[in-house]
């Protein structure tokens, strides 16, 4: 133990002996410890920067993706579209289209038994604040157990898309499969059938609605009114600009003659 302690003792005084080696090896190794340190910093601050970005764009994309698309079309009715309940018959119902955007919009619509509906028109453009009163044609079929589904939701639906649109280009179904990443689903509307023979808010409207899209229809089907030469009689035109020039000339050799 003695032999232990003092070969202990004289270590310990070897080790003494060289306080500048053990300052210097501490700091040595302190400062390789701070470069390595302040090195892997600036690394996680570089890359840090560049993942943080990327982070923060990665999460804004993900965040637009899960955000509803603003629509920009404006419908009345919103969520059905009301029919009267005629079986065997041919019956209509209407829903008006407003852009309610600052563009132009082009609109399509779709529907899940098309053998038995269509619509008119089936698509189009509208300017900012142009409306349109769309009118849906459907066969009712008879009912199979004599039931009558008043005012139940049948299965048929109808989905109205939209789509943003340069000024100037013109309604081709096609633009809904060329932009497809683009396309806004603005409603599906359900269909519901009503009584007519009952007193109906629902029924009044849709009469309403469908006889200002007759009249707008008439009034599409009138022939512009005409701005070129007035046609009198069957096929004789009359320009104005030659009737002068008769008239000019004939003033001209009575003149002349008279001078004469």
């Amino acid at each position: 133990m003695a032999i232990a302690d003092s070969h202990h003792q004289q270590s310990n005084k070897k080790w003494r002996l060289c306080p500048f080696w053990q300052s210097a090896t501490a700091s040595s190794s302190s400062s390789s410890t701070n470069n390595l340190y302040n090195q892997s910093q600036n690394h996680s601050y570089q890359n840090g920067g560049v993942a943080s970005s990327t982070r923060s764009s990665t999460v804004s994309s993900v965040a637009r993706s899960l955000l509803p698309a603003r629509r920009k079309l404006r419908l009345d009715p919103s969520n059905n579209l009301y029919f009267p309940y005629e079986p065997g018959k041919q019956v209509r119902s209407a829903v008006r289209i407003k852009n309610s955007s600052k563009s132009h919009v082009a609109f399509k619509f779709q529907t899940t038994a098309p053998k038995s509906c269509y619509m008119r028109p089936p698509g189009g453009i509208l300017v900012p604040g142009e409306e349109l009163i769309a009118t849906v044609f459907k066969f009712v079929e008879q009912p199979e157990n004599n039931e009558k589904p008043i005012n139940q939701k049948s299965k048929v639906k109808f989905k109205i898309m939209s789509l943003k649109v340069k000024e100037g280009t013109d309604y081709v179904p096609e633009l809904f499969d060329e932009q497809r990443d683009q396309v806004t689903v603005e409603r599906i509307l359900r269909v519901v059938f009503l009584d007519p023979d009952r007193a109906n808010p629902a029924l009044e409207k849709l009469k309403r609605q469908l006889a200002e899209a007759d009249a707008a229809l008439e009034a599409r089907k009138k022939p512009p009114a005409e701005t070129g030469p007035r046609v009198v009689g069957e096929g004789l035109v009359i320009d104005e600009w030659k009737e002068r020039r008769e008239k000019y000339l004939a003033r001209q050799q009575v003149e002349a003659v008279d001078s004469v």
